[in-house]
């Protein structure tokens, strides 16, 4: 959790449903997001492995939000790109993923995304741009 503890799951989760399903917890505001995601072992792939696609969304999730808490006056935010890297497996635990903008345009927001398991290990980067739409 961050130092501040601001938590604003549910402000997130009725925008974004699918992380009530997933059970993402949100944290922070438009310098840092933090989010977590549960290990379960529905949301793995062969040998009890996180799936890939739920770190993604775990991280799209939170660099959306970290987008959106850096938006002009008006303005929604969409992904138009996303890239990740990933550097190893989740088995168990929880996995904490921190969001942080690189840019902040009048059209863009650029925001990198680090995912780490609960031991603190790097288990993947995300970087990703998000379309700033209908600014004022």
């Amino acid at each position: 959790m961050l130092e501040d503890g601001r938590e604003i799951t549910d402000v997130v989760n009725a925008q974004m449903p699918l992380g009530a399903t997933l059970g993402i917890r949100t944290f922070g505001g438009p310098e840092e997001v933090e989010a977590t995601l549960a290990w379960a072992p529905e949301l793995c792939t062969a040998g009890g492995v996180l799936h890939g696609g739920v770190l993604m969304t775990l991280a799209d999730s939170a660099g959306a939000v970290c987008a959106f808490l850096n938006l002009p006056e008006g303005a929604r935010t969409v992904t138009i790109e996303s890239k990740t890297n990933f550097f190893g497996a989740v088995r168990q635990g929880e996995v904490r993923a921190l969001s942080r903008p690189l840019h902040r345009g009048k059209t863009t927001i650029v925001v990198e995304t680090d995912l780490h398991d609960a031991t603190g290990r790097h288990v993947a980067r995300t970087t990703q741009t998000q379309a700033v739409l209908g600014a004022n």
